[in-house]
């Protein structure tokens, strides 16, 4: 039980260093190279950039210790050790890659702004999914909402317009009609990124419930909990064509768990008869918590 902890620890870590990597490939290879702005930290990392040409990775990190120590004095030690994680490996990330790629992946700079904001939004995907964090506006959203009645989604909104639309006043050294051009250019980076991020958290909760009849059912059932690892109910049915009894297997799955289920059933009983439905939500242990 403990080894098996430590691995899926492993595996959270390594799968949230993945996301970091294609989060850092999008900027380093798409955006900076064509100099559009973003949102988040990342994006103050990239303006800075432009206008003094100091490496994007030290003001992200610079940025993020000063408000990791805000967070920390109002907020406690909450915010947990992966933040702090993704946080630095996005900085040493940012560092290493940025003078590995100087020219642009993409020459064409709308492509650039629309794979760079798709990358960046799978790779903050990522992450979010298996519970880390970037820190940056997220942790300011969580300090104002201590003391607002805000939500942390429009406090991010707001501070990801500002980044952007600073992008005018900071970048001087560019004509005003190529300032314009960089802030256009980061809002439908935005756009893109806020898009593919809620694709991929919308997917990855979605969960179906599933109602399965086999002569079969304890064998289903025992795989489904071994090996999905999800809950089974069996309840008492009758056929009302035939009269006889039946077994009804119901669990609930997140949809990726589905084509698990599908093979553990199509392994037990070929004739076994399925329904599957969407459900709107599933609040308990192992999908969403209920909240006030």
């Amino acid at each position: 039980m403990v080894l098996r902890t430590i691995v899926d620890n492993v595996r959270t870590y390594v799968v949230i260093a993945f996301g970091l990597l294609i989060l850092s490939i999008a900027w380093t290879a798409f955006l900076i190279p064509h100099q559009i702005s973003g949102s988040g930290v990342t994006g103050i990392g990239a303006i800075v950039y432009y206008a003094t040409g100091i490496p994007m990775g030290y003001t992200y990190f610079a940025i993020n210790v000063v408000l990791m120590v805000v967070a920390l004095k109002i907020l406690g030690a909450g915010f947990g050790i992966k933040t702090i994680y993704g946080i630095v490996l996005s900085a040493v990330m940012l560092t290493i890659l940025q003078p590995l790629i100087p020219a642009a992946v993409v020459q064409e700079k709308f492509m650039s702004a629309i794979i760079g904001g798709m990358l960046c939004g799978v790779g903050l995907g990522i992450v979010f999914t298996q519970g880390g964090s970037t820190g940056g506006t997220d942790i300011i959203a969580m300090v104002v909402t201590k003391y607002r009645n805000i939500s942390p989604g429009r406090i991010i909104l707001y501070c990801d317009v500002f980044i952007i639309s600073s992008s005018y006043i900071i970048l001087t050294h560019l004509e005003s009609a190529q300032r314009v051009e960089t802030m256009v250019y980061g809002f439908v980076t935005m756009a893109i990124q806020a898009y593919t991020l809620d694709a991929i958290l919308s997917g990855n909760r979605q969960s179906v419930q599933i109602f399965i009849f086999s002569q079969h059912y304890e064998k289903i059932a025992d795989q489904i909990i071994s090996r999905v690892r999800r809950g089974v109910t069996v309840i008492d049915g009758t056929g009302w064509y035939t009269k006889e009894n039946q077994k009804v297997i119901i669990t609930l799955v997140r949809k990726h768990e589905l084509t698990d289920v599908y093979r553990i059933i199509k392994s037990v009983d070929h004739d076994a008869f399925i329904t599957v439905a969407n459900v709107m939500g599933v609040f308990g242990k192992g999908f969403e918590e209920l909240k006030k």
